[in-house]
């Protein structure tokens, strides 16, 4: 009679928590479903809203000192700024992208046809050291026979082709994705100042109100570090390079714009396509004047890098380059044209957050 009550209790009690597990689970598993519906909704978005956002923070300062000449008239300010910017970069971006497209498109035309014509091979190039020889008889079998060269390598060329064409296409797609991401970002800046508040709530949720603002101070550098000082340089040494190239109706000016780019996001110098062309001008333009203009303008513009990246690199975060070099490569497999300025701005944002998680607790001393 005394043991029925106790037992009652303790049947209460278990039955009290299998309650809580079952509505915990209910409650977990409710969240975790909304989580990945919204994530399946928000999917296709996702690469023009990081974009969007990287280009409002890396041009924000800008857009503050063009709202404080406008009464601080943030949405006139911002507009005059994407309008701006579409008419100083867009429309030369589109002219290279445009040009590396039908570049690439024409020569897959004439590779496929077989009407590609090669040069006859200089004598000094069987003089290189290591791959001379081997380099000059591939060069003089495709001036003399480029059909039987063709043939031979054909699995090689159709690979090659189809990704010569696929990146013709991410071109077209970048050029679209770029203006949305511009327009988007001309939003996000007209209202900075609730985005920020905004952004320092969710990161006090995250790290807590001591470490909220740092987050957000970490991330803002390393944004605006990677994306002025690393791609923004990279892209307007392109933009000088390939104007250049155009102008002197250089072959496939875009594809080399954007080789430059390519190597500029990589830290590799831009003297590896601009010497080659500065060759490429004197060997066959017929005016000597054109061609030293030439050389002088891109000599100029393949070293601005190395004037102006300590400058906007020394206001921020110095990425680690490797770290941008991997976010680069592993963007571009991902995502094409579009994939290598989001993978190297966000490996880069990715790795100083998690080092910074991990030295969190200790002194600048310990880990500098």
């Amino acid at each position: 009679m005394n043991n029925e009550p106790n037992l009652t209790s303790e049947q209460s009690l278990d039955k009290l928590i299998s309650h809580k597990i079952l509505d915990l689970f209910i409650r977990v598993g409710l969240i975790v479903f909304l989580v990945m519906y919204c994530y399946q909704i928000f999917k296709p978005f996702i690469g023009l809203m990081l974009w969007s956002i990287i280009l409002a923070v890396a041009m924000y300062p800008l857009h503050e000192r063009i709202a404080r000449k406008m009464n601080d008239r943030q949405g006139r300010a911002a507009t005059v700024m994407v309008l701006a910017i579409l008419f100083s970069v867009l429309i030369p971006s589109a002219l290279l992208l445009f040009s590396f497209a039908d570049s690439t498109t024409e020569l897959v035309k004439k590779i496929q046809s077989g009407t590609l014509t090669i040069p006859a091979p200089y004598q000094s190039v069987a003089a290189w050291p290591l791959v001379g020889d081997n380099l000059y008889a591939l060069w003089e079998a495709a001036h003399t026979d480029l059909g039987s060269l063709l043939t031979k390598y054909e699995p090689k060329i159709a690979i090659v082709t189809k990704q010569l064409l696929g990146y013709a296409a991410s071109a077209g797609t970048g050029i679209l994705m770029f203006l949305a991401a511009l327009l988007l970002a001309g939003v996000w800046m007209a209202y900075g100042v609730s985005g920020h508040a905004a952004a320092r709530a969710i990161a006090n949720r995250m790290a807590g109100p001591d470490k909220g603002d740092a987050l957000v101070g970490l991330s803002t550098a390393t944004i605006r570090a990677v994306a002025q000082g690393v791609i923004g340089i990279a892209c307007l040494q392109a933009l000088l390079l390939g104007a250049g190239f155009i102008m002197v109706g250089i072959p496939g000016a875009g594809i080399l714009a954007l080789l430059v780019m390519l190597l500029g996001i990589m830290q590799v110098p831009a003297g590896l396509v601009s010497l080659p062309a500065i060759a490429y001008v004197f060997s066959t333009n017929e005016s000597t004047t054109v061609a030293v203009m030439f050389t002088v303008y891109t000599l100029v513009a393949g070293n601005v890098d190395n004037v102006l990246k300590p400058l906007m690199l020394g206001r921020g975060v110095d990425a680690p380059m490797p770290i941008i070099l991997l976010g680069a490569l592993g963007g571009m497999a991902t995502g094409g044209i579009i994939g290598l300025f989001l993978g190297s701005v966000m490996l880069a944002l990715g790795y100083q957050l998690f080092m910074a998680w991990v030295y969190r607790d200790n002194q600048p001393a310990e880990h500098g």
